[in-house]
């Protein structure tokens, strides 16, 4: 079975909650929908406090080229645009809207009809993809339009759909491959249009059998895209593990996915990008998983972008009692929380419960030298060598030892016999360098 060529460790996948089918969650009375939900900048509203507006309503216009669209995910009357704090406590700009009711901007096709028909040409389907917001739903929520569009003198061999979900404990990626097994295929089909490609794949681990059942049994009707079952291994997920145990080509060292001909996009934008092209919905709706052990329910949410997390964790009854961190994401890459009253993002995938059995960190002892952070870095890093770099601030060594390579996956630091916290380290000095880096003049 395929996997990537270099490294990878093999932590506990705890997919607690791949029983739960997705279901609605409630509609919240008051939306605060961030113009921060993409990488690049943020957009910028087209509405003002008193305006009436309509699920599906375009309320803030992207700003610049690395930018999206933000569509509203209710209906009803902006109250206010002002700063609100996100997941880390950071302040962003958001637009608050009172609810009243769920009136759908006219065109959105809401029927559950699958359309399989592409009429859209190639310029007409990033245009729409454009329009409609929809960003990366992988982790990096990177427009997808400028994804699609590969830059002068790079060309698109094939398109890989990310259905790996390594990440312990997620599995709002499993429930929308075996839920919505054919409108993922045509999503993956409407990009090797746009990108001018006759060949797809979609790379699944196998601990997911019935998803690699599902959509293999529905891509008889799709013969261009064939799917990939995977061996278990994290971090599998990322773009360039995922190129290399696919297709079995490497990113090169500060190169980009399109080097090898490919582009990778994650399973939820690929129903994303159905929902845009085929119903002409825009992206304001997204699955999360909320799981844990300590947690007493196991839920899929399809939430509205902009509900309070506080609200979805009031649902399956508050925090735990044993809950010492609230993450948002996966164990591995994955960010605490630090106000649960943040809003839902496009990209919101998790609301992960933790104890303080799983999260207390282990008194830190010296470096035996095993090489274990070595032979398990997928990136092919010396972790021990770059901690130690970093803590002598040597940046023109970090930076020839390719820190800027790291993917901040935490394999070197979930390893590590003497619990060193190297990625902690390695972050910090790769923000660093990178902001030297970026600093030097372009020739």
């Amino acid at each position: 079975m395929k996997t990537f060529s270099i490294g990878g460790v093999h932590p506990c996948d705890s997919k607690i909650s791949a029983g739960a089918a997705i279901e609605n969650f409630p509609i919240p009375e008051v939306a605060y929908i961030s113009m921060s939900q993409h990488l690049g900048a943020p957009a910028e509203p087209v509405v003002a406090a008193g305006d009436k507006v309509k699920t599906g309503q375009l309320i803030a216009k992207a700003n610049g080229f690395i930018s999206a669209p933000v569509h509203s995910s209710v209906s009803g009357t902006v109250k206010s645009i002002e700063m609100v704090k996100d997941l880390a406590g950071n302040l962003c700009k958001a637009v608050i809207i009172d609810v009243e009711g769920d009136e759908w901007m006219e065109g959105i096709d809401r029927s559950e009809d699958i359309v399989r028909e592409i009429k859209l040409d190639q310029k007409e389907i990033i245009a729409r993809i454009a329009e409609c917001g929809i960003v990366g739903l992988g982790g990096a929520t990177f427009p997808t339009n400028v994804k699609l569009s590969p830059p002068p003198g790079k060309k698109a061999e094939f398109l890989i759909i990310n259905g790996a979900e390594c990440e312990p404990y997620l599995t709002s990626d499993y429930r929308v491959m075996i839920e919505m097994p054919e409108q993922v295929l045509i999503g993956a089909a409407i990009m090797m249009k746009a990108l001018g490609v006759t060949k797809g794949f979609v790379g699944i681990e196998e601990n997911k059998p019935e998803a690699i059942r599902v959509l293999s049994g529905y891509s008889e009707k799709y013969p261009d895209i064939q799917i990939v079952p995977l061996k278990k291994k994290y971090p599998q997920g990322g773009e360039k593990q995922l190129i290399d145990a696919v297709v079995g080509r490497q990113v090169p060292s500060m190169g980009l996915p399109i080097d090898t001909g490919a582009v990778v996009q994650n399973v939820g934008t690929a129903l994303a990008v159905y929902e845009a092209v085929q119903k002409n919905k825009p992206l304001f709706e997204g699955i999360l998983t909320v799981t844990g052990e300590c947690c007493p329910q196991q839920r899929n949410f399809k939430h509205r972008v902009g509900t309070p997390i506080s609200k979805i964790i009031e649902a399956v009854g508050g925090v735990p009692e044993e809950a010492v961190k609230v993450i948002s994401g996966g164990p591995m890459m994955g960010k605490a929380m630090c106000n649960i009253d943040a809003p839902t993002l496009k990209g919101s995938s998790s609301v992960l419960f933790l104890t303080e059995k799983q999260t207390k960190r282990k008194e830190e002892g010296n470096c035996i030298r095993c090489a274990k952070c070595v032979s398990v870095c997928p990136m092919g890093l010396e972790p021990y060598l770059l901690n130690k770099l970093g803590r002598a601030g040597r940046m023109d060594d970090l930076e020839a030892n390719r820190v800027y390579d790291c993917i901040e996956c935490g394999c070197c630091s979930f390893t590590c016999p003497a619990y060193i916290p190297l990625l902690d380290m390695i972050r910090l000095a790769k923000g660093q360098v990178m902001r030297i880096m970026r600093s030097r003049p372009k020739n």
